[in-house]
């Protein structure tokens, strides 16, 4: 898949089967989409394409909310989409002057003029231009006088529900780690670079990699504990993983570290990459230091088992 940051790297195309939006978390209601995309594009041997934005437009038009959290990082989402087929991904910086696009000047300015689109092919609530005014009756409208075709994936083909990133951010931050990633389609994601600790973990008998999730706007889920696969240069390795304050431990602190079975690498500042498999119980405040050391032996059992069961 080839991605781009500025319009003016794109190739002439002949025709483009374009969607467009932000597609935070890739779930499979996004998925249907870019199938559909994928397919269509194959049977008019044409090119496919999406066209996304960054940063979240909510944080240029709303730059003093600090609530907003994504699913996933730029390059989670670049390889979830890549991993649809899709041939392009344009990532287009959002500005103000982006936001300020009239619906029809959007879709005439951009997709026809700057990608000579051929088939724009949408979610059934998808909603463009200057304050989401643009509807699906706007894009046919726009489409016969500019002369592209317009397809919409009606709600009843993608499982007869309105799969949200609303949705999955709930189920993560409430610790239903199940649901989330059967509304994904796919295990949700940690990506970050591997930092010093205070090896505590090496002292209990379970040394652990800590994450630094580079990312501000990441979602963390609920403090506990997770079954995880662990992607590294050298392939993929099961693990325990610890989200939380670490209560046990005065002063230790917030942290995000894995326990990976089998592993003994120094993998310091190596990017890594876990998927969140299976959340196997909340974060407790243990009486003593043994009893902890004795609980993670049994996460890292428990963990075990859930990656076997999957």
């Amino acid at each position: 898949m080839q991605v781009y940051h500025n319009l003016d790297d794109i190739p002439q195309f002949r025709g483009l089967v374009l969607t467009q939006g932000i597609f935070d978390g890739v779930h499979q209601g996004h998925s249907k989409v870019l199938e559909s995309v994928v397919k269509e594009a194959q049977n008019s041997c044409m090119e496919s394409m999406l066209l996304t934005f960054f940063p979240h437009p909510r944080l240029v038009l709303y730059p003093e909310d600090n609530d907003l959290r994504m699913l996933n990082s730029l390059d989670e989402k670049t390889a979830l989409v890549e991993a649809c087929g899709i041939d392009h991904m344009l990532i287009l910086p959002f500005t103000p002057e982006v936001a300020a696009l009239s619906p029809l000047d959007f879709i005439r300015g951009l997709l026809v003029n700057k990608l000579n689109v051929s088939t724009m092919i949408v979610g059934y609530d998808h909603r463009f231009g200057k304050n989401r005014e643009g509807s699906f009756a706007d894009l046919l409208q726009y489409g016969e006088m500019l002369n592209f075709q317009v397809k919409e994936i009606p709600a009843g083909e993608i499982d007869n529900i309105a799969i949200s990133s609303t949705c999955i951010r709930k189920a993560l931050l409430s610790g239903d780690l199940l649901q989330a990633n059967q509304l994904l389609g796919h295990p949700f994601t940690l990506s970050g670079k591997v930092v010093h600790g205070k090896k505590l973990g090496q002292t209990l008998g379970f040394p652990t990699a800590n994450v630094e999730v580079e990312d501000p706007y990441k979602l963390i889920p609920a403090t506990g504990v997770y079954a995880v696969r662990a992607h590294l240069p050298s392939g993929v390795y099961g693990g325990a993983m610890n989200i939380g304050y670490n209560p046990t431990i005065p002063g230790k602190g917030f942290t995000i570290e894995a326990h990976l079975f089998g592993f003994s690498e120094n993998i310091y500042e190596i990017a890594i990459r876990f998927e969140l498999i299976s959340y196997l119980r909340p974060e407790y405040t243990f009486d003593n230091v043994e009893d902890l050391k004795q609980q993670i032996a049994q996460d890292c059992e428990n963990a075990q088992k859930a990656l076997v069961a999957v």
